[in-house]
């Protein structure tokens, strides 16, 4: 007399937990896609550039290569150029970066 009820039981909570699938299912399809948001770093220049800043300027690790950081300039400097619309100042502080992180200089400040 139990086994009957308590297979009517199984069946029961298998198409419960099957209906509670597919729900959840036709949610996940219908939400709205995020997009993936890149985080920038905020806030302006230090007052004297370190290795962590110049390495966050170029886009790179603090112990990339000497070819990662003369690829990153090369990159960074085509999209802020002063000969193609980029801004004098930035030209100087991503130069001042591969110069700290190629230990150029000991970051005594840019021109401006």
């Amino acid at each position: 007399m139990t086994s009957p009820f308590l297979a009517g039981l199984a069946v029961a909570a298998a198409a419960l937990a099957g209906r509670y699938g597919i729900q959840a299912w036709q949610s996940f399809k219908t939400r709205p896609a995020t997009p993936i948001i890149r985080k920038f770093y905020e806030g302006g220049f230090q007052p004297t550039m370190t290795k962590r800043e110049a390495a966050l300027i170029l886009g790179i690790r603090e112990h990339a290569t000497p070819d990662k950081v003369k690829e990153a300039h090369k990159k960074v400097m085509v999209a802020n150029h002063p000969d193609a619309g980029g801004s004098h100042y930035l030209a100087s502080k991503i130069n001042e970066a591969k110069d700290i992180m190629l230990g150029k200089t000991k970051g005594s400040g840019s021109a401006f």
